[in-house]
């Protein structure tokens, strides 16, 4: 886990403004509080911090993030527009695959966390760009992609699940994709499932 790099890719499309509880906090309060959490955690083993993209319809990538600048990346974002995943995926990735092929990647490789909470504009571009993904690995554990859904859209379960189930099928090398949906994580906060997923 020390020797590991740690990327969040958070979901600012118009419906992260919702409260899954009546009167409950938004999804994006709950999700800037977990990304707090995260920063904390991976600052005391990594002091560079963490690697912070929010997207929508476009993305914005925010490096060597630590706990004192979370919260100034959500004031200057509001969740609006549309679910361009694959796009700021594929970025990540390949800045992954990039600093590998220069030596400046840690030796146990990287997680990729992404919270969302609706179906993307393209799956099958999703799926392209984790299948490609995979077959420039050398090793399955060296690039973990952790999908966690946020609030209750049936539409975003399903494709979810089928990206954990049906990649390998799909003529992926590495099954690299892990879904956490909102009955996976039962009584756990959004925290305790981010924390969870680097201790894997």
């Amino acid at each position: 886990m020390d020797n590991r790099d740690y990327t969040l890719i958070i979901d600012k499309s118009g419906s992260m403004s919702s409260p899954d509880q009546p009167g409950g906090k938004s999804r994006w309060a709950i999700a800037e509080e977990s990304t707090l959490a995260l920063a904390r955690k991976c600052e005391q083993l990594d002091p560079d911090g963490i690697t912070v993209y929010l997207f929508s319809s476009r993305f914005r990538r925010y490096n060597n993030v630590t706990s004192d600048k979370v919260a100034q990346i959500f004031q200057e974002n509001d969740p609006m527009g549309r679910t361009d995943l694959a796009s700021v995926l594929k970025d990540a990735i390949d800045n992954y695959i990039q600093r590998k092929g220069a030596g400046e990647a840690k030796p146990d490789g990287e997680t990729i966390l992404v919270i969302t909470d609706g179906e993307p504009d393209d799956r099958k571009a999703v799926m392209k760009v984790i299948i490609e993904a995979s077959r420039q690995l050398e090793r399955d554990e060296e690039l973990g992609i952790s999908l966690i859904q946020v609030g209750n859209d049936a539409t975003a379960t399903r494709f979810l699940k089928a990206l954990d189930d049906e990649l390998e099928g799909a003529g992926a090398k590495f099954d690299i994709v892990d879904t956490i949906t909102l009955d996976d994580m039962a009584d756990m906060s959004l925290s305790e499932v981010l924390l969870n997923a680097i201790h894997d």
